[in-house]
Parts: C-alpha cells; structure tokens; sequence
C-alpha cells in the first residue's frame, strides 16, 4: 500500500465484543495494536452488566471491574506506548430477554448513554480528538455511539455473521443493518460478510485476514512426529481444531474413513458431546488425539499429508475466516476444504470441494500432486495475511471512503 495513504498520528477509540483481559485470542486485539504503531488507541472493555455480576460475582474479571465501578481502582490502564485499556465504571442492564422493540430500544439507549459516559472521561483524560470509532460487531451496546460520542469517521467491522446465533438473532436482525447503514465505513474479514455489509453501506470493504503464523512459519518441517502420532500409518488426513458438530461435518468425515480404510484420519482438538458419543469413535482408521497446546499444534499439523477443513455449510460457518486455513499452508501442506464463498480468497491454494465425493477425489488428488514446489507456494501466500496487511487494507478502506465525503 502508498505510504501515503496510510493513516498515522489519528485517536482511535476501539469497542467490542471481546475485552482486553479476555483469554482466547482476539482478530480486534491484534488490529489494536497494529494500530497503535501510528496511532494512538483506546481499547474499551465492554460494560459490566446486571446478570454477569449477579451470576458471577465471585470472578476475579468481574471483580475488577466492580473495583473500578466503586471507585476503588483505576479503570484506565496503559498496556503499552500509544495504546490504554479503559474498564468502564457503569453497569449496564441485561435487556436482549426483552421482545417489545420500543421497549428495549429505550432501554438500550439508556445502555449505550452510560457506556459512553464512561469513554467520554477517559477521552478527556487522554486528550483525545478528532478520533476514529472502530467498532467490531458490537451491534448494541455501542448502536448509538456514533450519535453519542461524534466521532470523526466511524467503522464497523464485522468478522463473524452474528445473526446465525439465537443470542444476536433477536434484535440483532433489525438493529446489525441499521448500524451498518450509518457507518461510514464498512470492513469485513470475508468477502462473505463484506456482501452482506454491501447491502445496506455502499462503502462496504473485504480487508483480509491477519493471522500469528510465526509459530507455524519458524517450524522445522524436518522435524520427528510426536511420539502419539507416530506410530500411525500414511497417509494421514488431519485436522486441527475445536471438534464442534455446529461447524464441522461428522458425516464427511466417516464417509472419508469408511470409504478409504486405507487411510487413517486424525482428530487433533477438544470434542463437544456430539462428537464424544459418535459413530466415528468406533472406526478403527480414525483417531482423536485429544487437545493440545497450541505450541505443539505445527508438529501435528506436520505430520500430517493432508489436511481437511470439513465445514457444515450453514449460517454459522458460511462467512466466516478460517484461520487454520493459514495454519495449514504455513506449514505447507496439501489442503481440502468445503467450498464457501469466504474461501473463494483460497482458491488457487487450497481444493475447494461440496459433496463427500468431492473430498475423496480430491484427496486423493492431493496426495498424488503435492511437491516441494507446491509447498513452497503455499507457505509464500499464507505469508501475506499478516496484521501489517490487514490493518493497512483498513487504512485503505478508511481513506477511500473520505475521498468520497470530502
């Protein structure tokens, strides 16, 4: 990207779904603190509300937020140069239960004015000006901030379809579109979400992916196996991930091993209960390895010949990235995956299939063209989802969408 156009020395307040302090890694995070080499950000933890403090009072996360609502801590801490991590110091009601739109969209609005005052103090403290609003899917309680708070240009990122889960579903339907249409601008992680914010915001972007592939990146390929998944016979189909039967075809996945006794599939990754009591447990070719540190996953990954992304093709999984897609060609290796429109971005990388048929053919397909030149191909583009990348797609987006207004 020009130089030029990227955007330095700007405030940018940043609200989500996801706070500072969460364990899992976060797409948002990552964004912050590539926007802090140039900038400086704000990162807002979304507000305490009503039910997680009654439910859950006795956390230590939920503790410190009640020290900061008391008055007895700072809720304003510095993670780092040109970037602060703001704990709001106001409850917010717990209102999704409510169905009477009129109702709740007062109610919601009472939210969001508390949720705000609590950004204006640390604004004013820091000083901040003329700021950016970046948004990731944060769909109500920051749906008035724009009127709030008056930001200077405001985002909204989206990177998963909320909608498909009931939680988000229920007010989310009429409010998501609303709040896309009066941002802005508009960014998403799949071309998937980016036509769907394109219905109701012209000013609608496909950004990336950034992805941490330094793990994967810096594994020796030449490395032994571990010691569980050595003593299985290739060629290995595997894959790498939470096991989840929302997201992930247990029929593909027997109709691979029972068509195929010669191959040996592997399950490396936590299992949901449908996955625990199902059929594939007593196939003798398929084998669960469990869940693993993520430091170890490029060893697994490695062992294997091919990998497998074996995707339910539905509302939850149908616009979403998925990262170990990266992971996978990182590392080099073959890959077969469900054909969606977010992975169109893969195409030339990755064997794209619909049915149970299409896995084995291509499979088979994999395993009989992958070579070191392939390898290295695929290592060079999963190289390029970088954060730095990601971010500067957004700067992008950003400024195209000023020279429109300007």
């Amino acid at each position: 990207m020009n130089e030029n156009n990227m955007i330095k020395g700007r405030d940018i307040l940043i609200v989500g779904q996801q706070p500072w302090d969460v364990e899992i890694g976060s797409n948002c995070k990552n964004i912050a603190l590539e926007f802090s080499k140039h900038n400086r950000v704000l990162y807002i933890n979304s507000p305490l509300d009503r039910i997680t403090l009654f439910k859950h009072k006795n956390i230590s996360a939920v503790q410190k937020r009640l020290q900061v609502i008391k008055g007895k801590a700072n809720g304003l801490v510095k993670i780092q140069d040109n970037i602060w991590n703001l704990y709001p110091d106001e409850v917010i009601e717990s209102i999704n239960w409510i169905k009477n739109d009129i109702i709740y969209s007062f109610l919601n609005r009472i939210n969001n004015h508390r949720f705000a005052r609590s950004i204006q103090k640390a604004i004013k403290q820091l000083g901040f000006q003329d700021y950016i609003l970046f948004n990731d899917n944060d769909m109500f309680r920051s749906f008035y901030l724009k009127e709030i708070l008056e930001p200077a240009i405001s985002i909204y990122y989206s990177r998963d379809y909320m909608l498909a889960v009931d939680y988000w579903k229920l007010h989310g339907r009429k409010l998501e579109p609303e709040l896309i249409a009066k941002s802005d601008v508009c960014v998403a992680n799949s071309t998937y979400l980016a036509n769907y914010c394109r219905q109701y915001n012209p000013n609608s972007y496909y950004v990336g992916q950034g992805c941490d592939l330094g793990l994967f990146t810096g594994y020796n390929r030449q490395n032994s196996p571990p010691q569980d998944i050595a003593g299985i016979s290739h060629p290995i189909i595997g894959y790498v991930g939470a096991l989840q039967s929302i997201r992930l075809n247990m029929d593909l996945i027997k109709h691979i091993a029972q068509q195929r006794p010669d191959w040996n599939v592997v399950l490396v990754g936590p299992e949901d209960e449908q996955f625990k009591v199902g059929d594939l447990h007593k196939m003798p070719n398929v084998h669960f390895l469990g869940a693993k540190d993520p430091e170890l996953l490029p060893a697994y990954i490695n062992a294997f010949d091919v990998c497998i992304n074996p995707q339910l093709f539905n509302e939850v999984t149908v616009g979403n990235y998925p990262r170990k897609i990266d992971e996978y060609l990182a590392l080099g290796k073959p890959t077969v995956a469900t054909r969606t429109d977010a992975m169109s971005v893969f195409e030339e990388h990755v064997y794209l299939g619909t049915t149970p048929n299409d896995y084995l053919q291509l499979i088979q397909k994999a395993l009989i063209e992958n070579s070191e030149a392939l390898a290295q191909e695929r290592i060079s583009f999963a190289a390029t989802h970088t954060w730095e990348n990601n971010v500067n797609e957004i700067y992008q987006a950003i400024e195209q969408t000023l020279s429109v207004q300007a």
